[in-house]
């Protein structure tokens, strides 16, 4: 940072030329870059959403524990700037799952066992200013994340949505990028996003006041930010194995086709048609035994019962 900066000018004046640098530093990381051209895998780009949860939790709720602080109170607005809990909307969305159980998602436990130092160092930076005595700091962590995703996360919006076939009007899986209006809840459009970032820059001017002091230390932090952001960048996993294209998913075991009948299939014949049958076998054999066999009349009488005795197991058998 320049020696040679006037720390009696507004805060927002003093960050935007102090940082400029740093600032082009972390756009042309390579993990940024990847991030722009839509060349992270899906399971990379959730680690990436995962490890940001992290660093918003922390950072909003130091904001929250010190919300009344003279410099921090400004630009105090959680309804209009809390990201963390788009963030797990996002993350749930685009694993399919709900958001109290994404935490428990393997690549979720993956990045905690073998956590990047950026994520760590990044977040205990902000632990270790919130539990500070002076903790006014945290402003410019909320000017690098905030103004950040205001300005150039709304181009990174178009590139994700595209890279992963996410529906850009129902905004499910974008949520991070979207903002409301200040005044109002609606959808916040490009021409209210850059009032947004008006309004926030005047509240640091007036957080920090005419404290040349306070502005300097604010001023450093933020170039402490942009480096612990490059890091995050650089941490964003490129060109490997897709991990949610690696996990198997467990599914119920399929049940055996079953081919029912038209109808029911009997092993057996009824007992009634059984019992018809032998009664007229025996009503058969007591004409014939009194009639006889003999003569022509007896042959046709025999003809006669053949035909009757198919006839009627004809008409059992297709029961």
């Amino acid at each position: 940072m320049s020696s040679t900066i006037d720390f009696s000018r507004p805060m927002s004046e003093i960050l935007r030329e102090c940082t400029k640098e740093a600032h082009n530093k972390v756009e042309a990381s390579a993990g940024a870059a990847a991030l722009l051209a839509g060349e992270v895998s899906k399971g990379d780009y959730v680690r990436f959403l995962m490890m940001l949860w992290h660093v918003y939790a922390a950072l909003e709720l130091g904001l929250e524990q010190h919300a009344t602080n003279p410099v921090l109170e400004p630009t105090y607005n959680p309804p209009l700037l809390q990201r963390a809990s788009s963030l797990s909307a996002d993350i749930a969305y685009l694993l399919g799952v709900s958001e109290s159980s994404w935490k428990s998602h393997s690549i979720h436990k993956s990045l905690l066992a073998n956590a990047p130092v950026a994520l760590t160092d990044y977040v205990n930076r902000i632990h270790e200013l919130t539990d500070s005595q002076d903790p006014e700091r945290l402003l410019a962590h909320g000017y690098v994340r905030y103004l950040g995703d205001l300005s150039g996360g709304q181009t990174i919006r178009h590139t994700i949505a595209k890279a992963y076939g996410l529906d850009e009007s129902s905004g499910q899986g974008m949520s991070f990028y979207a903002f409301k209006e200040l005044r109002s809840s609606k959808p916040a459009k490009q021409g209210e996003m850059r009032r947004i970032k008006e309004w926030y820059r005047e509240g640091m001017n007036v957080g920090t006041g005419s404290n040349s002091e306070l502005k300097a230390s604010i001023a450093a932090e933020a170039n402490l930010v942009f480096e612990l952001n490059g890091g995050l960048f650089n941490a964003v996993r490129i060109g490997g194995v897709d991990e949610l294209d690696d996990l198997s998913l467990e599914t119920e075991d399929e049940q055996p086709i079953l081919i029912t009948p038209s109808r029911p299939v009997q092993s057996g014949y009824p007992v009634a048609s059984v019992a018809a049958v032998i009664v007229a076998v025996s009503l058969a054999h007591f004409a014939l035994t009194v009639g006889g066999f003999t003569g022509s009349r007896g042959y046709a009488k025999l003809e006669l019962v053949e035909q009757w005795l198919d006839s009627t197991w004809q008409s059992i058998t297709a029961h």
